[in-house]
């Protein structure tokens, strides 16, 4: 068995899934995280954060063979191929999908190999351990190459037909020999426990009906992918199908990422849960994808945060469990060794009890992108969106954790003030284009206040820069996105000089850039950010820099992997990805910076 520091590079890892839940699949052909009903389930396939315990899925070549892997054209079947001399294989892999399967999705993974040349052994190993690896299963044999694993509150279903065996009394096995033309299928679905004991579970699908999921699979992502309505890079499409992937069907929230405590800082300690919803990580992927032309996102996400809600401003957060959860309680596995020993794995996010004031502004304007393009309000929305900038009227003078979340005392970041402006002013807007009541007067004068707040002390005269904090002299990389919300004008003097400030002070050699580099009373360095060196890009683009943003353009779409996945992080002196992945983040801001350079 290999010890961690032999595991794959974050970078090996492919994304498959269901808008239900998610997998990782190595470069080798190996499952090694999988949760399972819902993408914030534990999982049952886990050693990407603990190898000798966590489980995991593998189908392989029994001996040496070059492999290679793509998506089946625009979706998310992964294609993987072992070649050698003699003899060719691809295994395609799935969470199976249809049409009318966000209610009752199938919660199946699907790998199929097939012969391509000459005739190939490969070896398949199912190795499930429930609860984060905490939990070892009861795999019982039920005849007709149908297996049931189950522990906790998981199971699983596993069938197909490769002729399965028990290897050991917690993991079943089989070599295969697989001629051209020949295919195998394996089935792993998720049944609660009390449908497989006691009473004998329902018969996996025949093999003819497991072609046909796969098939309705890749006509699921023809038919979504098809709604874009602007020519794209292959690599965009790609990143929008990432988008998609991370969302939750069945209430519209978008989670963060795939993964948890997969490490920004090698070794660990800055190691996070971004499995649940953020606001605004969620507002920043629908701004990309309506810009494409892919808006039904964006309504569902703004239905899913009312409810949530309940309807009140009092209970917006920073974050949701996927089904609107808001008890996400952190703690540590202190079980697991750690993706290559990097500790501590955390589930849960305490972010969730933080004050985030750019959050509201986010939120009022996902409202007016939506009123532009008429898809106005109605009423109960229109009373939270009202309570909403209340609210923010109440407390933008507040300090709070900021768009960085950090873990120390707060402060009065800039970023946030502007964010609080921006919730006064596209209220205002939409009272006006909609013709609603409203305290219009008192927001305008608080919307002037914060303004002038900004101007004043989050100004420094002397560099002639916005700062990242009133009455400070640091920059972070939040201030790019002052423009983006029309506090600021791309191409005012200000912001010309506040983006070269950010330049010298928070690049790299590469052109990648860090969030700030201001202490934060946590350990280690983390890496550049990815999605602030694409804000960097839009805002030179919007510069009339286009060279210089072409240029960091390329530097920074180069740390996605060969599928086009991106982390949070990238550390250019190891060529290595950090943090968890892949980061929606990351790709929105990829999306946005492309259009960004697109546009004349």
């Amino acid at each position: 068995m290999a010890s961690n520091h032999s595991q794959p590079p974050i970078a090996d890892y492919a994304l498959i899934g269901d808008c239900h839940t998610a997998a990782l699949v190595s470069r080798t052909g190996s499952i090694d995280w999988c949760c399972l009903p819902r993408i914030d389930s534990s999982s049952c396939f886990g050693r990407l954060l603990d190898w000798q315990r966590g489980g995991h899925c593998s189908i392989a070549p029994t001996a040496a063979a070059e492999h290679s892997r793509t998506y089946v054209g625009d979706s998310l079947v992964l294609e993987t191929r072992y070649e050698t001399d003699d003899a060719e294989a691809r295994v395609l892999d799935c969470f199976t999908m249809r049409k009318g399967g966000r209610e009752q999705p199938f919660r199946q993974l699907l790998r199929v190999v097939e012969g391509v040349r000459g005739t190939m052994r490969l070896r398949v190993e199912v190795a499930p351990r429930f609860d984060y690896g905490g939990i070892a299963p009861w795999i019982r044999d039920h005849g007709g190459g149908t297996f049931s694993a189950i522990g906790g509150d998981a199971g699983l279903l596993i069938g197909g037909d490769v002729s399965l065996q028990c290897s050991d009394s917690l993991s079943l096995a089989a070599e295969i020999d697989v001629a051209a033309g020949e295919r195998h299928r394996l089935s792993i679905e998720f049944r609660p426990p009390h449908e497989l004991y006691p009473a004998a579970p329902k018969r996996p699908q025949s093999v003819d009906e497991l072609d046909r999921r796969l098939e309705q699979t890749l006509a699921w992502w023809k038919r979504w992918v098809a709604k874009i309505d602007r020519p794209c890079d292959p690599s965009v499409v790609r990143s929008a199908i990432t988008l998609k992937a991370l969302t939750y069907a069945p209430t519209g929230a978008i989670v963060a990422a795939a993964t948890t405590s997969l490490p920004e800082s090698p070794g660990g300690g800055r190691n996070w849960d971004y499995r649940f919803t953020w606001i605004r990580d969620s507002a920043f992927a629908l701004r990309s994808l309506g810009e494409l032309g892919l808006r039904a996102e964006s309504r569902g996400f703004r239905n899913f945060v009312e409810r949530t809600a309940a309807g009140s401003s009092d209970e917006i957060q920073v974050l949701y469990g996927v089904e609107g959860a808001h008890r996400l309680y952190e703690y540590e596995l202190s079980d697991l060794s750690g993706y290559r020993g990097a500790r501590p794995v955390r589930i849960g996010n305490a972010a969730q009890g933080q004050l985030q004031l750019d959050i509201f502004g986010e939120l009022v304007e996902l409202s007016w992108q939506a009123q532009q393009r008429g898809d106005t309000p109605d009423d109960d929305y229109w009373d939270f969106l009202v309570q909403t900038v209340d609210r923010v009227c109440a407390e933008w003078r507040r300090p709070d954790q900021g768009i960085w979340e950090t873990r120390a005392h707060p402060e009065h970041h800039v970023h946030s003030k502007v964010l609080c402006w921006t919730a006064v002013d596209r209220g205002i807007r939409l009272a006006e284009a909609t013709g609603r009541e409203a305290p219009v007067e008192r927001w305008r004068r608080v919307r002037d206040d914060v303004r002038h707040m900004v101007e004043t002390r989050g100004y420094h005269r002397e560099r002639g820069i916005f700062v990242s904090v009133l009455d400070g002299t640091d920059v972070d990389a939040a201030l790019l996105q002052l423009p983006r919300v029309g506090f600021v004008g791309y191409d005012d003097e200000r912001m010309i000089r506040t983006v070269d400030a950010i330049r010298e002070r928070l690049t790299e050699d590469g052109g990648l850039v860090y969030r700030y580099l201001s202490d934060d009373g946590l350990t280690g360095r983390e890496g550049a950010f990815v999605s602030a060196s694409f804000w960097l890009v839009e805002c030179l683009a919007r510069q009339g820099r286009r060279d210089q943003a072409a240029a960091l353009y390329d530097r920074a779409a180069a740390v996605a992997n060969d599928l086009g996945l991106m982390s949070e992080e990238y550390d250019s002196r190891r060529g290595q990805m950090l943090g968890n992945f892949p980061q929606g983040l990351s790709h929105y801001a990829h999306i946005a910076a492309y259009l960004a350079l697109r546009d004349e």
